[in-house]
């Protein structure tokens, strides 16, 4: 065996006390967010009715490499910071393959995901502004659980809509939620003119991340003393969870590795775009090279199949517009079971880098993914959530070329977070009644028929 160690930990003194905030480095600067009514660039002033001061002026920074992490924000984070790279021994014995694996482990708190990363960020900024509370979605429920968390850190009320086939789903994630002091709603529900828009022209939907947004940000816009937040899509939230590739980065520097290859689970972006970002930095720069895979549910595929345009970012239409990979705001994914992944776009940062050519994406069926997930628990000893598993599955399939290649690739790829509250999914693939479902070209081209004209 290697002497490489099992799993590499950073001490606390090295854990990052700045963001890395990619665009920076980007030639080509994400296109900006448009108001829905003029068409004209957000500015500053009409983005703060929506987001927390402080959180705007990080999500029109697009100069700035490194913005200071608070010291509250990291005193937090040593609680469950560093998280562990791992390198994946059991797996690649199993697998027979000559690659070595490694994963980032994102899932040792309670919110049992990355998500954490920004919602202390977030709820941070929310009460540093004086604010009495703040209001959100969720899918799978990792995001409204870190949220929750990190609402009863800072004395924050927390009101999270919860996309419905989740919300039935996943019942115990929603009572998590609860415990930490949370009001979770269904979505869509009859308590916003929105919700009740949707469920109207969508009888007995199952709902989306889309439609929750939209509900969230209603209720946030009409409540004094609350504000929205967001846990993907936006630069701010990549730029918090930069946290994940800047100590992978710094792991792997402590152990002498370099990846060739790294790979993440693509919803919104943010656990992708956390992990690759001071990989994507270097690249950027022309100071090293990475293969870097963007891993989507075929059931939802937005970078794979989707269309490059202005967009709303919520399915009730009074978000902002952005610019990024998008299978049409009016898009409803079928109920696949990696409920964090069933959004219709992707962050405008990693659509233009994807455009770019600078990283891949491809699309797998969720048979496939729980095949993959079942066998990494086996093999690994933990059980993974839907979404990193989509990242396994990829991993996995790398890893089997090299064995027919002979190539000794070193993979990276994130291990999102667990996957102890979406039995009902493994349930589902162990009585065999779990299947698949791709959108025909009819079915996106219902959702790229309500691509506003910019």
């Amino acid at each position: 065996m290697s002497n490489i160690p099992y799993k590499t930990y950073l001490e606390e003194s090295e854990m990052p006390k700045q963001w890395y905030n990619v665009r920076a480095d980007m030639k080509n600067k994400p296109a900006p967010l448009l108001n829905p009514g003029t068409h004209k660039p957000m500015t500053a002033e009409e983005l703060s009715v929506v987001f927390c001061d402080e959180l705007v002026q990080q999500e029109l920074n697009d100069t700035d490499a490194y913005i200071d992490i608070p010291e509250e924000i990291r005193e937090f984070y040593k609680m469950y910071r560093p998280s562990p790279l791992v390198r994946a021994y059991c797996l690649e014995k199993a697998l027979g393959t000559p690659a070595k694996i490694y994963y980032k482990f994102e899932g040792n708190n309670t919110s049992g995901s990355h998500k954490l990363n920004s919602a202390i960020a977030q709820a941070y900024y929310a009460k540093k502004q004086g604010l009495k509370g703040v209001t959100t979605e969720t899918g799978a429920g990792q995001w409204g659980t870190a949220l929750s968390m990190a609402c009863a850190y800072f004395g924050l009320d927390c009101k999270v809509f919860m996309v419905k086939v989740s919300y039935e789903q996943k019942p115990f994630r929603r009572e998590v939620m609860r415990t930490y002091g949370a009001s979770v709603t269904p979505s869509p529900s009859e308590t916003t003119n929105v919700g009740r828009k949707i469920l109207a022209e969508h009888p007995g939907t199952t709902g989306s991340l889309g439609c929750a947004i939209s509900e969230a940000v209603e209720v946030a816009v009409g409540s004094e003393g609350y504000r929205y937040v967001l846990g993907s899509v936006l630069n701010q939230v990549l730029l918090h969870q930069s946290v994940i590739g800047l100590e992978c980065k710094a792991a792997f520097e402590k152990i002498g590795v370099k990846p060739d290859m790294i790979i993440g689970c693509a919803g919104g972006g943010s656990n992708l775009g956390g992990l690759i970002a001071p990989f994507m930095g270097e690249k950027l720069r022309g100071e090293a090279d990475y293969r870097i895979i963007a891993v989507e549910p075929a059931s939802c595929p937005s970078l794979t199949r989707g269309k490059y345009a202005y967009d709303f970012c919520d399915t009730g239409m009074v978000c902002p517009l952005a610019k990024m990979y998008t299978l049409g705001s009016g898009f409803i994914p079928s109920p696949n079971h990696a409920g964090g992944l069933r959004y219709h776009g992707m962050s405008s940062t990693l659509s233009q880098l994807y455009d770019d050519g600078l990283m891949e994406a491809r699309s797998v069926e969720q048979t496939s993914v729980f095949e993959a997930a079942q066998f990494f628990a086996r093999t690994e000893g933990i059980l993974p959530a839907p979404e990193s598993s989509h990242a396994i599955r990829a991993a996995m399939d790398e890893a089997i070329k090299c064995k027919e290649t002979g190539e000794e690739k070193t993979i990276l790829f994130g291990l999102t977070g667990t996957g102890y509250f979406d039995m009902v999914a493994y349930q589902k693939y162990n009585d065999g009644e779990m299947t698949d479902y791709i959108p025909t070209d009819e079915d996106l081209a219902k959702g790229f028929a309500g691509l506003p004209e910019i």
